[in-house]
């Protein structure tokens, strides 16, 4: 038996990196994968593999932007499955790596969208999904950048401080229901968002995003009682 077996998981960000590779972990450990990203190719790549390993998914194409999209996501779910047990509220955006003097006002819109009213729009909307698995459990990925605070990826560190606020007050609402909602800090990790950042860093000395789906699985599970709090990757605990 998996330590997901029977429960139901929506996996954003799921065609790719963090996202594709969790959406995985998910599955071999016994979940029903919905996984939300915009690349059709990329989730088709996925389901897929999922199969492949005797595994079932659910794909929904829809871009994080569109929130009567993210609403509808509610109303399906509703519909087939009648409860949500896990949101891993994975996908996000960089931006673009530039002093905030010089940004595009578009830019910086794009990443609050995608980075923080997604989540929140994610939150109104399976909330009631969540209350109505006996252990629902959310977990959404942050960064270091929210208290390094380092050069010219502003929007990207806004947009994260933010989504731990978010996180952390839903948390302190759902204190008395089966919801328990955590941060995840992933630290560095072989992704494309990585790559954009460090272009001349050789990433074979960066581990793969492989590396974080235990504690994914951990946190997605029943047996996580922590609640608003941030889990530190790269130390193997929660931040005090």
């Amino acid at each position: 038996m998996g330590l997901l077996d029977g429960r139901i998981a929506v996996v954003t960000g799921a065609s790719r990196g963090i996202g594709y590779q969790a959406a995985l972990g998910y599955a071999r450990e016994g979940a029903h994968v919905i996984a939300v990203a915009r690349t059709v190719g990329g989730l088709e790549e996925l389901d897929d593999q999922i199969k492949e390993e005797g595994g079932t998914a659910t794909l929904v194409p829809i871009d994080l932007k569109d929130g009567d999209a993210i609403d509808r996501l509610g109303g399906v779910v509703y519909e087939r499955w009648g409860r949500l047990d896990i949101l891993l509220a994975n996908a996000g955006i960089l931006g673009v790596v530039t002093p905030l003097s010089h940004l595009d006002i578009k830019v910086w819109d794009e990443v609050m969208a995608v980075n923080v009213t997604a989540n929140w729009r994610l939150i109104r909307s399976l909330e009631p999904l969540l209350k109505e698995s006996k252990a629902g459990r959310a977990i959404f990925l942050t960064s270091g950048a929210v208290h390094n605070c380092r050069p010219f990826v502003g929007p990207y560190t806004a947009s994260k401080a933010a989504l731990e606020a978010i996180v952390k007050t839903w948390a302190h609402e759902n204190e008395k229901t089966n919801i328990r909602a955590n941060l995840v800090d992933p630290a560095i990790l072989r992704t494309a968002m990585r790559a954009a950042y460090a272009p001349g860093e050789d990433p074979e000395t960066v581990p793969l995003p492989a590396t974080i789906v235990p504690a994914l699985i951990k946190l997605a599970s029943a047996k996580t009682t922590e609640n608003g709090k941030i889990y530190l990757c790269a130390e193997g605990r929660f931040a005090d």
